[in-house]
């Protein structure tokens, strides 16, 4: 019988959840919602002594500023419940005991100073890569090495141990991974790793697959950088006689920097002036603060469309989807198998397409909010009016008061350099008569300002485009900006014409 697509994001509460992370948990929510699964927010927390406050409560707020939703996890409980791995401790136990009793783990006693005695052992021997395997596990303090009377005695001393997986001695691991294909790997090159600590927490490796096991996941979508670790996980699902149920695994690309040259970092994003986080983020032992997007004044749909592309294509020219049209066109057949460079001005440009597709009533409340702030107090239909002229230059929507802030109020500077080329020969002359018949226009359309502007250039003999932009600076401060006619319009009579007078006298005292 088929069963339901489950699928879960897993990630430590160890800092900031990085964008790599979010990326990782949209794919999964994608891949559910396309095959009508349930998505899962499961917290690995079994490693105490990297737990970082504050870090869980990120996650979920993060998540849910990108707008992806889960089925069940741990802030919304769930038939699986705890999905805390901390809070499931004690029904890890068993499955350690139970690969013990089957022959395929072992106790292990050895004294941190014993297992660096042994690595410092094989280096003199030239062994590359030291490890706690076939070969070297004979010469340990184990189950396997000790006396049985031996290993009890120190069982009921309490003598600390760990439980260690017992890797074959020669094996070919075979890893069907559907974004890769099949990955081999021989069991001489694994390490008899760690599943179990007798203070009763379990290691990432057993937890993780038993937790699977449990929450009946299907498929197991993530990061590159376990994919080392899935013959062990493939192996695991063997031991405890789950191999029918195993997952179906999905091993992500990298995340590049811009250059291509390594993996992103947050150093990275602090040296090319771009955040790698959704949200921003406090350390709450160091007070550092990163930024984040939501704080930088990206719109989530836009950056959850940008990351989308990071690594998956839709096989169309397409680049702008909503999130159903991203999970409808979702495929992991269509997730690349080598690593994705990050651009931070495609990102950008993602954002400028979002802004321009807003209306303009949602992009008034957004730039209302930060008018209030600055103590402006107006008319929303005049802030939507604004918005419609000068979106098309913004990417961002905390652009809009260095782009507008003119709309209401008087400039106080004027470019420097427009006055210094333009205010010459005929112009002041032009800007003079013009303001006169300004006064006495009744229709204060766009199209009226333009038909008198022009026609009072002609009368003087005066190209109109070489007194354009001075004219703009007048009412502005600016030398670009939005249509000037429709902004003249916008900005009304009589500011307009308040506005060229004391421009005028200013142009005349500096040129």
């Amino acid at each position: 019988m088929e069963r339901k697509v489950r699928v879960r994001f897993a990630p430590s509460p160890t800092g900031p959840l990085h964008m790599g992370g979010v990326r990782t948990a949209l794919y999964n929510y994608l891949f559910a919602k396309k095959n009508g699964g349930d998505f899962i927010l499961r917290i690995e927390d079994t490693d105490q002594t990297r737990y970082v406050p504050g870090a869980e409560q990120y996650i979920v707020d993060a998540l849910a500023w990108c707008g992806i939703k889960f089925d069940e996890g741990v802030h919304l409980g769930g038939p699986h419940t705890p999905y805390r791995q901390s809070e499931r401790k004690e029904m890890y136990r068993q499955y350690a005991m139970q690969l013990i009793e089957s022959g395929h783990a072992y106790y292990a006693f050895d004294t941190p100073e014993e297992l660096e005695e042994m690595r410092e052992r094989l280096k003199a021997a030239n062994v590359a890569s030291p490890q706690y395997n076939y070969i070297t596990r004979e010469n340990m303090k184990n189950s396997l090495s000790l006396p049985q009377d031996e290993v009890e005695k120190r069982l009921a001393a309490g003598d600390p141990y760990v439980v260690r997986i017992k890797i074959p001695r020669k094996e070919e691991i075979r890893v069907t991974d559907m974004i890769r294909g099949n990955v081999l790997v021989h069991s001489a090159q694994m390490d008899d790793k760690v599943l179990f600590k007798s203070d009763g927490m379990p290691t990432y490796h057993l937890a993780n697959v038993v937790d699977d096991y449990l929450m009946k996941i299907t498929h197991v979508i993530r990061g590159e950088e376990w994919l080392p670790s899935a013959p062990l996980h493939v192996l695991l699902y063997r031991f405890l006689g789950w191999e029918e149920v195993m997952p179906q695994f999905a091993h992500l690309p990298l995340l590049l920097k811009p250059d291509g040259n390594g993996k992103l970092s947050k150093r990275d994003g602090d040296r090319l002036g771009f955040p790698v986080f959704p949200l921003e983020w406090k350390d709450p032992f160091s007070g550092e603060i990163s930024s984040g997007y939501r704080e930088k004044g990206y719109i989530p749909e836009a950056f959850v469309n940008m990351l989308a592309l990071l690594g998956w294509n839709p096989g169309t020219t397409q680049e702008i989807f909503t999130m159903p049209e991203l999970i409808e066109a979702f495929s992991v057949e269509r997730i690349s198998k080598s690593g994705a460079k990050f651009d931070a001005a495609k990102t950008k440009w993602f954002n400028q397409q979002y802004l321009r597709a807003k209306s303009n009533a949602d992009l008034a409340d957004i730039f209302l909010v930060e008018l209030n702030e600055k103590g402006i107090s107006t008319d929303k239909n005049y802030v939507e009016q604004v918005c419609a002229l000068v979106k098309e230059k913004a990417q961002f929507s905390n652009e809009f008061w260095s782009l507008a802030s003119y709309f209401f109020e008087e400039p106080t500077e004027f470019d420097a350099e427009v006055i210094k080329k333009r205010w010459k020969d005929q112009v002041p002359d032009f800007i003079g008569t013009f303001t006169n018949a300004l006064s006495s226009l009744e229709d204060f359309s766009h199209t009226s300002i333009e038909n008198l502007f022009k026609a009072t250039a002609e009368s003087m003999g005066v190209s109109p485009g070489s007194v354009m932009q001075i004219f703009r600076v007048a009412i502005s401060g600016v030398g670009a900006g939005p249509a000037v006619f429709e902004m003249v319009s916008l900005i009304g009579k009589e500011k307009v014409l308040n506005r060229l007078n004391k421009a005028t006298a200013h142009f005349n005292s500096v040129s």
